[in-house]
């Protein structure tokens, strides 16, 4: 294809900006997927079923990822004692501070950004993101 297409665009521009995390994240000896989890993880826990919907990921390389964090004691797991049969992900004291690191990175890109482009431009991003989301979840291939 000679023209750019949107979804296109959109690809590369998440590949870099994972490839900048990836960078960023090895710099903790982590990597973008363990950082997104940590921020995904609610301070009072995260019930196991919801973590992977939440962060987009199928079922077993979210188990992959628990696990490696797991061994990295990011993270334990505890009986939910709100639903018997489920278990909550509950970050250990060094998951919160690693949290904090990843939480910082991401503060940080987002003021880059926040301060290199137009309040408008960024409005605009914002409306045209939502409505390409929107677009993708209700289409219909004829």
């Amino acid at each position: 294809m000679k023209q750019e297409t949107l979804d296109g665009i959109l690809r590369a521009a998440w590949q870099s900006v994972s490839k900048m995390y990836n960078k960023e994240a090895q710099k903790f000896s982590s990597t973008m997927a363990t950082g997104f989890a940590l921020l995904s993880i609610a301070p009072e826990g995260t019930p196991s079923t919801t973590l992977g919907p939440k962060m987009g990921i199928e079922a077993t390389s979210l188990s992959r990822l628990l696990k490696t964090m797991e061994a990295k004691e990011l993270i334990y797991r505890q009986p939910n004692p709100a639903d018997g049969r489920s278990v909550l992900i509950c970050l250990t004291p060094f998951g919160v501070k690693k949290r904090e690191d990843s939480k910082a990175v991401v503060l940080k890109f987002n003021e880059t950004l926040r301060n290199q482009i137009a309040p408008q431009k960024i409005q605009t991003f914002l409306e045209v993101s939502q409505h390409i989301m929107n677009t993708a979840q209700n289409f219909t291939y004829y």
